[in-house]
């Protein structure tokens, strides 16, 4: 007997995926996003041909148009081509106790291959060693009672022996930094970059801490890659502003984890560092709002332990307080800063072109993939932030994760917004904006073809930093 064995049909191939709704509208909020930024560059040269009120070299970025390589060049794309080959697996995959030192890792290596790509002297030595900038008046701070005694005397314009800008338009937390790196005897512009290097590195660790305690690890994780290889590291190698942001995240970060374990000690470190953050630069107290989205979210424990509130504003008066008895008045220091603003460049500069052309500088630190990743989240955020954390002991609804991570994006962008408006923050936000920048970045985390945009983002600072000579 002849057994017949059925005919089997080859499967038809399967149908390439289709792009989402999701995919697509996505692709529009970054093309929305491409537009601004042309429209900046566009507008910007045409008012500084015509008006000469800008005061950058290439609007909307402080810099100029000159095509270079360097030693960094290498470094740069090798780190690139790692990140979006292996990043999103290994992201995903790997023990949290390993992600975090990646993370940082990654960070420092991105943020040192760019900055050495103008070489390694212009990328990171001579950087902070410039005539506005914080390492100029180190001597003026052998006796450093006296120097903050006396600081509010020399910030406006035409007082005696006036600061240079960066030091006039900081309290002097910032400043003091620097001088007690080089009491320290780490003198000089290579040490003071490689502190900012090192320490603002670490920004993007502090901020997957936050999302894991907030948001749950997934989203933490999906966020990695975006974080340790952002844009923004074109200016974090060679401005203070990374580390100014790395103290705020870390801020943030140890109120949550307070918030989530009950931890008395973090909540105190918390408003230790929140104080300091103020003491560094007066536009970081808009760290208030995330801040505040913070506590919204963690609720719950609060009512649970509200003696964690007494211990964060326990830590929050240790520098206010410090640098009161020293003599200095940061309420007097910011409204001769404000005064001192208007005397420069803040003077000249259009309100009117500025109030936009910040937010196209958002872009060029934060990339096309996060004004997607906001896209995603605004959506997210329709339904609500949802219920509180749950408690120290466990007790307590916990809302789902995804409006969770919204709401915080959504407090660090309207702090932006707020500094936006303020008209203090007229140019140079690609530096400035950079603490905020860092808090936006987590919006990536609801993407979807992660490997494409993480590649978009690797491409946007390469070039340019290969294409401008930054200012910063």
């Amino acid at each position: 007997m002849i057994r017949t064995v059925p005919r089997t049909e080859p499967h038809p191939p399967r149908p390439a995926p289709r792009p989402s709704d999701g995919d697509r509208y996505d692709l529009y909020a970054a093309a929305a996003a491409v537009l601004l930024v042309t429209a900046a560059v566009l507008i910007g040269h045409h008012i500084q041909d015509t008006r000469h009120t800008l005061s950058v070299g290439w609007p909307p970025v402080l810099g100029s148009w000159q095509p270079h390589g360097g030693p960094g060049t290498p470094a740069a794309l090798l780190v690139a081509v790692l990140t979006v080959a292996h990043g999103p697996a290994l992201s995903v995959r790997i023990p949290w106790r390993v992600l975090l030192p990646l993370a940082w890792a990654t960070s420092m290596a991105w943020i040192f291959s760019l900055a050495l790509v103008d070489g390694p002297r212009r990328g990171i030595a001579v950087r902070l060693t410039t005539r506005n900038e914080y390492l100029q008046v180190i001597d003026r701070f052998q006796d450093i009672p006296a120097a903050l005694r006396g600081f509010t005397q020399h910030i406006l314009i035409h007082s005696p022996d006036n600061w240079p800008a960066h030091v006039a338009g900081h309290p002097p937390a910032a400043t003091l930094t620097f001088v007690l790196l080089d009491r320290l005897g780490l003198r000089g512009g290579a040490w003071a970059g490689v502190w900012c290097v090192s320490v603002g590195a670490t920004a993007c660790v502090a901020v997957l801490v936050a999302i894991r305690a907030l948001a749950g690890e997934r989203l933490a994780r999906r966020a990695a890659p975006f974080l340790a290889v952002a844009p923004a590291a074109v200016w974090m190698g060679t401005s203070a502003d990374a580390y100014f942001a790395a103290v705020a995240s870390w801020a943030v970060a140890l109120l949550a984890v307070a918030l989530t374990r009950g931890s008395l000690r973090a909540a105190a470190a918390s408003g230790l560092l929140f104080g300091l953050t103020c003491y560094l630069s007066y536009g970081l107290t808009l760290f208030a709002f995330i801040a505040a989205a913070v506590l919204f979210l963690g609720r719950h424990a609060i009512r649970e332990r509200p003696v964690l509130i007494a211990h964060l504003l326990v830590g929050a008066a240790v520098v206010p307080i410090a640098f009161t008895l020293a003599g200095f008045d940061w309420w007097e220091g910011y409204h001769l800063l404000v005064v001192r603003y208007y005397q420069g460049a803040g003077g000249t500069r259009p309100y009117g072109y500025w109030v936009w052309a910040n937010l196209a500088c958002t872009v060029l630190i934060t990339g096309l993939a996060t004004a997607a990743g906001l896209r995603r989240g605004g959506a997210k955020l329709a339904n609500g932030p949802g219920g509180a954390l749950s408690s120290p002991d466990g007790s307590g609804a916990r809302a789902p994760a995804d409006p969770r991570l919204a709401f915080l994006t959504a407090a660090a962008l309207l702090a932006l917004l707020v500094a936006d408006l303020s008209g203090m923050s007229k140019a140079e936000t690609e530096r400035i904006w950079l603490p905020f920048a860092m808090w936006l970045l987590p919006a990536c985390a609801f993407l979807t073809r992660h490997r494409a945009w993480l590649a978009a983002q690797v491409v946007l600072p390469l070039l340019l930093n290969h294409l401008l000579l930054t200012g910063w």
